[in-house]
This record gives structure tokens, sequence and C-alpha cells, in this order.
């Protein structure tokens, strides 16, 4: 398919997504930030669509066609033109379809280049602007003068909420918080610090048997506070996600009852801090679904708490780090030796990995290799985090790791056809 094709493909598909929301006018939701939007995503379409009818975007539709493709509800058809062209017929049905309409749209909205923010926004006008933490060295920096050319880029999605709108910040992270000056909306903050107007405070990691199966933290909102539980992912971090589904849940009328229920049922996307039986009794982390250093050093401070004979991390390449791309390895590196009593490193960048602190460290080239290796190489008892930006493809680890390969399809990240290629 040629890159003209495919341009005029992308515009006709974005008309299209246009003219639905016209006709429909569903509440729109638009989650942007450098780390935790899929989750975030996620966790916001559970909670709501326990009292709404809700569609979020599949799995990280999060750009110029992703987006469109959530709004027609309709698949990506990749490489295949005939699948293209059907989809513009489909989306020319939605136009004039009398089917019924979601009553909310929850949007992931990422950046990669300077000006997709703008692009999006000039045929989304969200109503509820999310904005994750951005952090220090955020992913996709590479294309930005820095975090703070980053932070103006996402903030437009803060500026085009109306008045009559809402705007839900991190207050933990001060390029985010400082968002609140761009909105005339209703800003409501949330996090774990003293700027937060809903905050989260005492996790705490939930073991079965030795194993950890989930946690809990307690919600703060308005001198009231509520106990909070989710299954099937860990990370004290994780509950940036969560905070921010319930100030939403807030500005949307529910009570901290009804968002505690509702986030009970949210489970972690694939790829996102799950928790996997791994071969030889060996338990598995698993984060390889993209990386950056905020998410990275997050994912090994949960490795940290978790009760293990040996703890082995195994860590792939930071991707679009630009010039960070040395040190934040360095750095990582680093801190990784002080948790884990293995260190195993993959990809050309994560070679900076090496420390002079590190009681094991093995590097290697690419997954495969490195599946190999471990798959011989742990033992019962050991807990092995798997991490790296999506180009390192660390799923293979897990995939080679893991104690039922069977069930990969449900539980692993890139497992369709076209990943597979690769």
């Amino acid at each position: 398919m040629t890159a003209i094709f495919k341009k005029i493909i992308f515009i006709i598909l974005r008309l299209e997504a246009a003219l639905v929301l016209r006709r429909h006018r569903p509440l729109i939701i638009g989650i942007t930030g450098s780390v935790g939007k899929t989750s975030t995503k996620e966790t916001i379409g559970t909670l709501l669509a326990q009292f709404y009818s809700v569609r979020k975007s599949p799995k990280s539709y999060n750009n110029e066609i992703g987006v469109p493709l959530t709004v027609l509800d309709l698949p990506n058809a990749w490489h295949s033109t005939s699948g293209w062209l059907a989809n513009i017929f489909m989306g020319a049905v939605r136009i004039i379809s009398r089917a019924p309409y979601p009553e909310i749209l929850v949007l992931e909205m990422g950046v990669d280049r300077p000006g997709d923010i703008s692009a999006l926004l000039s045929w989304i006008k969200p109503d509820i602007a999310v904005v994750m933490p951005i952090g220090s060295v955020p992913v996709h920096v590479e294309y930005f003068s820095g975090p703070d050319d980053i932070a103006r880029e996402k903030g437009k999605l803060v500026a085009s909420v109306p008045p009559a709108g809402h705007v839900v910040l991190n207050s933990d992270d001060e390029r985010v918080y400082n968002m609140r000056k761009l909105s005339e909306a209703a800003v409501i903050t949330y996090g774990t610090g003293k700027n937060a107007v809903v905050r989260g405070f005492g996790y705490h990691l939930l073991l079965r048997s030795g194993i950890p199966y989930g946690f809990s933290f307690k919600l703060e909102y308005d001198w009231k506070t509520m106990p909070i539980k989710v299954e099937g992912f860990i990370g004290a971090h994780n509950m940036t996600a969560l905070l921010a589904a319930a100030s939403v849940g807030i500005v949307r009328g529910l009570n901290l009852i009804e968002i505690a229920e509702g986030l009970s049922h949210v489970k972690s996307p694939p790829g996102r801090l799950n928790v996997i039986e791994g071969k030889k009794k060996t338990l598995l982390i698993d984060d390889s679904y993209n990386a950056s250093p905020l998410a990275t050093r997050a994912a090994i401070e949960v490795l940290a708490s978790v009760p293990a004979k040996r703890k082995i991390t195994a860590l792939g390449d930071m991707l679009e780090l630009g010039k960070y791309t040395v040190e934040e390895h360095k750095k990582l590196g680093t801190y990784a030796a002080e948790i884990a009593d293995v260190v195993i490193a993959v990809g050309m960048r994560a070679k900076f990995m090496e420390s002079s602190n590190a009681k094991y460290f093995k590097w290697f080239s690419n997954s495969d290799e490195a599946a190999r290796f471990l798959a011989d190489f742990i033992e019962e008892g050991d807990v092995i985090l798997i991490k790296g930006s999506q180009g390192v493809r660390m799923e293979k680890i897990v995939h080679a790791l893991m104690a039922s390969p069977e069930q990969a399809e449900n539980l692993l990240v890139r497992q369709e056809k076209y990943w597979k290629k690769f």
C-alpha cells in the first residue's frame, strides 16, 4: 500500500469519524500523558461501563488512524488494501446507521511527534481531558526538544476542553499539575501527594501462599475514605490509573461506593505488570508492552516488593530517548543492580545498563537469544521482571518462560498474525 493511498484512506476515515461524532454527539473523554495511558483508558472504560454504554479505544489505538477506527468501531486492516476499502464502506454505513451509539467514548490520544495532538483536536472536541504523568524523560522525547516541549503538545488537549467540561490532572507530576492554568474548565487533580483532590495512599501488596495476586489501597476524596482492591496486576504506580478513573467517576456524579465497586472489575491490559505463572515454579511479572525511564524504574520497584529466591530483571532497550539514551540506560542499569540478583539486558542500547555493582549481568542482542538463555537459567522460586520497548519484542521472553504458553493469545501483547511475522 503506497504512502499516498494510505494518506487518502486516513483522510476519508477521519472525515467519516467526524460525521459520526457530529450525528451522535457522545460524551468524549480524551486521555494523554507519557505513562499509563492505555491502562487508564481501560480503567476508565471499565468503571463507566457499569453505569453507561461505553466504547473505549481497543489496544493502543491512539493515533491518526487508531482514533478514527475507534470512533467508527472498525478493525485495523494493516497492509490489506481490500481491508481498508471495506473499512471506508463500513464507515459510510456507520454515518447513516440507526443502530444505537455509545453514550461515552474513551479515547487514548498519543503523541509521537509535534503536532499529533493538534491533528486529533482538529476534529475531536473532548468534554473531559485526562492527563497522566509525563516524567523527566518521556517516551518519544527523541522527536522533541525536551520534556517541556512534550508537555506543551499534550497541554493542547487540556486547553481544548470547553468551560462546561472537566480536566483531570496528575498532581504528582509538576508539568502536568501546571496545566491547570491552561483551562477554563473545572479542574480536578489526583495523585498521592498534598495537591491531590482525589488522593491514594496505603498501597498494600496482596499475597496468596506467598504469590502476589493484586493490591489494595485507600482512596480519599472530600474528607471521605474508601478501600480499593484490584486483582491480576500489581505495582504502587498502578494506583495512578485507578485514581484517574475515580476522578472521572466523581465528575460524572458517582459516589465512592459505586467507584470502589466499579474499579473492582478492572483487569490490566496484557503486558502491564501482569502476574503470570512461569515454568519451573517461577513467577513472571510481565511488563513487556513498552518502556520509558519512569515506567521502567517503577517496574523495578515492583520487583523489589515481591518475595523471591532470586530476583531477575530482563530489560530491553528503551527507544526514542534521543540525547538521553546513554544516560538513562546507565541509570536504570545501576538501579536494577541494586534490586535484582540477576540483570539481563536485551538490545544495543541496553548494553549501557551494565553496572559495576551488578551481582550477575548478561547482555543479548535480541529477545530470542535472551529467551533461550533464561529458559535454562531460571530456577524454582525465581521472580522475573520482563520489560522493554515495543521494538525489542520482550513478550517473546514471557512466551518462552510461561508455564502455559497455549494461553499466550489471551495473556500476552502482540499476538496477532501481523506481529508473528517479526
